[in-house]
């Protein structure tokens, strides 16, 4: 349940920038140089999928690697307990605090239509786990994850799994964002029933499918969802610069395998780029 609760937030985090220069199509890159002995691997992740079965060469880069680090150590046994702590609003404040009579209703039809239960329970939590929770609903079919695969393997090859952020750094970024834009957002996904939501998913796994991660930014790019749009220098940008030079140090220790989504690899302030300014050859491994 922890890694469930986990992978709701960093699906909710999964956003993404525009892009400086086109990238090769590749989900799967070598990183090499800049003083590292063994080349360590960066492998863009959809964190909800029907289908997570890894390819080939991202198995064979795992077994050139001798650990594992994702966008949260999965493995934290207290990150339940963590996520828990995060979830609710501040000052007594709930959702009808945000919102009108009419909008009330409506997400609460959202719910009682796709949860089975009344949003009456859960007015004091943050507006982004209310949304995390109808992720799964995106998708026709069993909900899998390469988070969840990469934490299999690990166990199996009894190699480490560490985290570029904790859980609390997670819920932190969203606290930074306006709860208003994260409620607009919310009414959007009740008054139309999930519809725009399900058919952006769609467009996103069949790009991710296809590898192009450039493709990927223009569907994150569209301005109905609020929280995307206007605050992606705080959901992704920022956080990718945070992350190069624990790249850096977790590369230098050891062969690493970095599993993080997507989005985070294009752009101008995307991982791939950022690591090549700081020294780094990044290449895509093309079949």
């Amino acid at each position: 349940m922890k890694r469930i609760l986990s992978l709701l937030v960093i699906t909710t985090l999964s956003i993404f920038s525009i892009t400086a220069q086109e990238l090769e199509n590749s989900t799967l890159w070598k990183i090499e140089g800049n003083g590292l002995e063994s080349p360590s691997y960066l492998f863009g992740t959809i964190h909800m999928t029907c289908d997570a079965t890894l390819e080939d060469d991202v198995k064979k880069a795992l077994d050139e690697t001798t650990q594992i680090v994702m966008e949260l150590d999965m493995d934290d046994p207290s990150m339940q307990s963590k996520v828990m702590q995060g979830m609710y609003l501040k000052d007594g404040k709930t959702l009808k605090d945000f919102v009108s009579e009419e909008e009330y209703k409506s997400i609460d039809s959202l719910f009682i239509n796709n949860m089975g239960m009344s949003v009456k329970l859960l007015e004091n939590v943050k507006p982004f786990f209310l949304m995390s929770m109808f992720y799964p609903k995106m998708i026709d079919c069993q909900m899998q994850s390469f988070e969840l695969e990469l934490t299999k393997i690990a166990s199996e090859q009894k190699e480490e799994i560490y985290g570029l952020e904790t859980i609390e750094e997670q819920i932190k970024v969203f606290d930074g964002i306006p709860l208003e834009d994260q409620y607009a957002d919310l009414i959007r996904m009740a008054k139309d029933n999930l519809a725009f939501d399900k058919t952006t998913f769609s467009k996103m796994l069949k790009i991710y499918k296809e590898e192009d991660i450039n493709a990927l930014i223009d569907i994150m790019d569209d301005d109905t969802n609020s929280t995307m749009s206007k605050h992606q220098d705080v959901l992704l940008e920022q956080r990718n610069k945070n992350w190069i030079s624990k790249i850096g140090e977790y590369a230098k220790e050891q062969p690493t395998f970095f599993g993080v989504g997507a989005g985070h690899l294009p752009g101008e302030n995307g991982v791939i780029q950022l690591l090549r300014n700081a020294g780094y050859t990044v290449t895509a491994v093309l079949e």
